[in-house]
């Protein structure tokens, strides 16, 4: 497919473009800074400027591309641009960006034709995360029909792109489908993030102890580009297990022992459950982080 990947110069999009172009797809990536991957071009562009999003859905993913003619429009958007976390520019400025950039792609992709649409949410919609004191989830695991409730300028505007993104589905019949991606680690960030995990599981507990390697990412969004027909979905981007040592039965007694459980869980079962992507996209993760620590 040829796609259009906003963002694929952050953290997660340096991982992700390269796995999908590793199966095959031509990416084109919209950013602020350039990627510099060879085999993807780099289109220098904000998303809170509508102008330019609209002419990027329609342009050629590369000078090569020139030889066949005019410009094409994409086979599907992945939009990960954002500001992403709380606590980097002031709040006005992080609700700003991430709603209206997101409205500038959802509205030019869905207007111009473009039937499938991936959007990056984010786990902290649950209102653990970036939520002021010690706060507890309703219940547990987190799963993808829980009454999202963020209080934080980030995880708002999150909560916002998903009604964003089910209004334009609803009005347009495309698919779209928004991922609640979990704390992003890359490769390298195992040998420092997860030994102390073993002594102090307490470190992870405002992301209920998830994460989602950056490769395992790229697997999913390229799950999402093959699978057609579902319309406005919502999928945790996470992987299968909790990023600490310590079983369920310890950590539930220790950090949330006034929180139901909505079903049993697995004493390794992810607290934040990634449960619909395995079963709905076939997700099987590739790196888990037992194998990533030495």
């Amino acid at each position: 497919m040829r796609v259009l990947f906003t963002g694929g110069s952050g953290k997660a999009g340096k991982h992700v473009v390269p796995y999908l172009v590793a199966q095959g797809h031509k990416v084109l990536n919209f950013d602020r800074v350039p990627l510099g991957l060879p085999g993807v071009h780099d289109l220098t562009g904000d998303i809170c400027d509508a102008g330019q999003v609209y002419s990027a859905m329609r342009t050629h993913a590369g000078y090569e591309e020139m030889e066949d003619g005019a410009a094409k429009l994409f086979d599907a958007v992945v939009h990960f641009a954002a500001v992403p976390r709380y606590g980097m520019v002031p709040d006005t400025e992080t609700y700003r960006v991430n709603t209206v950039g997101t409205y500038n792609v959802l509205e030019a992709a869905l207007k111009m034709g473009i039937r499938k649409v991936i959007i990056a949410s984010s786990e902290t919609t649950y209102g653990v995360c970036f939520s002021d004191g010690v706060v507890d989830p309703k219940l547990l695991p987190l799963e993808e029909d829980y009454d999202i409730d963020p209080m934080d300028s980030y995880g708002m505007s999150k909560k916002v792109n998903e009604v964003t993104a089910r209004s334009f589905q609803r009005r347009f019949g495309a698919d779209v489908y928004a991922l609640r991606i979990g704390n992003v680690v890359e490769p390298h960030e195992y040998a420092t993030l997860f030994p102390p995990l073993a002594e102090d599981p307490g470190l992870r507990r405002r992301i209920t102890f998830s994460y989602i390697d950056a490769r395992d990412l790229g697997q999913i969004v390229d799950l999402c580009l093959q699978k057609d027909g579902l319309g406005f979905q919502v999928f945790n981007a996470v992987n299968d297990e909790n990023a600490v040592p310590q079983p369920n039965s310890e950590l539930l007694a220790r950090f949330f022992p006034n929180v139901p459980l909505s079903r049993p869980v697995g004493e390794r079962e992810g607290l934040l459950s990634n449960r619909k992507i395995r079963e709905v996209l076939g997700f099987k993760e590739a790196h888990p982080w037992q194998k990533q620590v030495p």
